[in-house]
């Protein structure tokens, strides 16, 4: 299976999930949830799983799991609707 790899910024405690725009390079990604036990990364997996119509699962965090800027591994098949995103 392909995998694509995304370079992302995740903003916690923000008023609501959303993506929208880029920061350095990164996709900026806001998420309610609060930097705590897993809480924010559960919550970017799981808006950028609905937002690209793939499952939880196959949301990959491959760095970053404890910083604001990560490096998220998605199914080769999203490249289309995450390239739609980052526009």
């Amino acid at each position: 299976m392909t995998r694509v790899r995304v370079s992302v910024r995740v903003i916690p405690r923000a008023r609501e999930d959303r993506i929208g725009g880029e920061r350095e390079g990164r996709l900026l990604i806001r998420v309610a949830a609060p930097p705590e036990d897993g809480a924010a990364n559960r919550a970017l997996r799981a808006l950028l799983a609905q937002r690209l119509g793939i499952r939880g699962a196959d949301v990959v965090i491959e760095r970053g799991a404890t910083v604001r800027d990560k490096t998220v591994s998605l199914p080769g098949e999203a490249a289309a609707a995450l390239a739609a995103l980052m526009k």
